[in-house]
């Protein structure tokens, strides 16, 4: 296995040093960005990033800036896909970097909007135009007063029941991070429920590449949708980076720049 195998790091942006045989779209000099899954690599000065998994920089975002989309615009892009004006979008974890996409998404499509994460990020979600904010260690979001029709959930960690009794009939919920255990009783079980009382409820398979996370960059570079980054780290400080983005202390996005 290569060392790139072995490295921490899928969201990338930086300069091409030198490309494979084959490569046509890129050449060395070109500033890119990008979702580096597959190998990761990312918590590194260099990486090695498959062609299809890069997309030129928008000049307008800085380096660190570009970093923060891939993975998280992709959830957000396709998390909030079905809100529509006037319909009730719940999210859950989001003060976070899908989340904090994720709710201005929502309200760009018309949606009122939710925004569920510890206390530290209540004033977060409401400069990102979330219309209500919830305190999970306070309140409890599969109670509402009236229930949600979209429900994207980025922390699961609750019963497939409670799932079901914050959405509206015909309402969707898709989780996309949270507990093992969780993930997989949606898998199995939240398909039955959803079906039975009219409802969908699943995991949201996100789809990866450039096409799934660039329309959110050209967003980002038009300032039509903010970037909240809390803090950069170095190289040398990503176990405390990790620890801090464990700790659910990160307001948004964490960005590790090489020295």
């Amino acid at each position: 296995r290569s060392p790139a195998c072995r490295t921490l790091g899928s969201d990338i942006a930086g300069v091409v040093h030198g490309v494979g045989n084959g490569v046509t779209r890129f050449r060395v000099g070109d500033e890119v960005y990008g979702g580096n899954l597959a190998l990761k690599g990312g918590f590194a000065e260099h990486a090695v990033v498959a062609e299809s998994a890069l997309a030129l920089k928008p000049s307008a975002l800085s380096f660190a800036e570009a970093s923060t989309i891939p993975q998280a615009g992709a959830i957000a892009l396709q998390g909030t896909r079905w809100a529509r004006p006037g319909s009730r979008v719940l999210i859950n974890g989001a003060g976070g970097g899908s989340g904090s996409f994720a709710i201005q998404l929502a309200k760009r499509a018309g949606a009122h909007v939710t925004g569920v994460d510890n206390d530290k990020k209540l004033g977060l979600m409401r400069s990102l135009g979330a219309d209500e904010v919830i305190d999970y260690a306070t309140d409890d979001f599969t109670r509402p007063s009236q229930p949600y029709n979209v429900v994207l959930d980025l922390v699961a960690h609750r019963s497939v029941f409670a799932y079901r009794r914050a959405l509206s009939r015909g309402g969707r919920y898709r989780c996309v991070g949270g507990s093992v255990g969780t993930l997989l009783r949606v898998l199995t079980a939240g398909s039955v429920v959803g079906l039975l009382t009219g409802r969908s409820i699943g995991v949201l398979g996100v789809k990866e590449g450039p096409a799934h996370f660039r329309p959110l960059a050209d967003l980002c570079a038009t300032g039509e949708v903010e970037i909240a980054i809390d803090r950069t780290f170095s190289l040398e400080e990503v176990p405390a980076a990790l620890l801090y983005v464990g700790d659910g202390k990160a307001l948004g996005k964490v960005v590790i720049v090489p020295s």
